[in-house]
């Protein structure tokens, strides 16, 4: 099992949908070479630099998490079951609730839908809340989601980071 990065009232708490085989082996979240996460928050604005997984200990420094929909590890996000989302889905409002971050960014669209039961949704902000915290849903990261590119992954990014109450994010 992967270790969530939480602190208290965190500006953003990126919620991926499992971890991979390579997180998992690693203790890291998006540890994958091709997994386009740290590439497209350091581009994006919220670091001031490229960070490696190993340094995901620093994110709380820069107000960030990371934690995720379900626990289980897998190669695939679509081996999971549809059961596993909507439990994960759950169990996440609590975690939501108990760390208070300021948004719940979900990267993944299909498995926001259907860990919540939100069959209408779309990338960006969404209208309720999960355990108290507003809701950006983002688009998978991961380097198997071709429809989207880096570009537009930190695109995404930086629409939320420009929702967020003004901060002095990274120069």
């Amino acid at each position: 099992m992967i270790d969530d990065v939480l602190a208290p009232s965190l500006d953003v708490l990126f919620c991926g949908i499992n971890p991979g085989l390579m997180s998992e082996a690693t203790g890291h979240h998006f540890a994958r070479p091709g997994n386009r996460f740290w590439p497209a928050l350091h581009l994006s604005g919220f670091t001031p630099r490229l960070l490696a997984p190993s340094e995901q200990h620093l994110l709380p420094s820069y107000g960030l998490g990371i934690t995720n929909i379900v626990a289980r590890p897998s190669a695939k996000a679509s081996e999971l079951t549809k059961q596993e989302l909507a439990e994960g889905g759950l169990a996440l409002a609590a975690k939501v609730a108990d760390a208070a971050p300021k948004v719940l960014a979900v990267l993944g669209i299909s498995a926001y839908r259907t860990a919540f039961a939100r069959t209408k949704a779309r990338i960006g902000p969404q209208d309720e809340l999960v355990g108290g915290a507003r809701v950006w849903v983002l688009p998978n990261p991961s380097g198997l989601n071709a429809h989207w590119t880096l570009a537009t992954i930190a695109g995404e990014m930086g629409r939320l980071r420009g929702y967020l109450p003004t901060k002095s994010w990274v120069q």
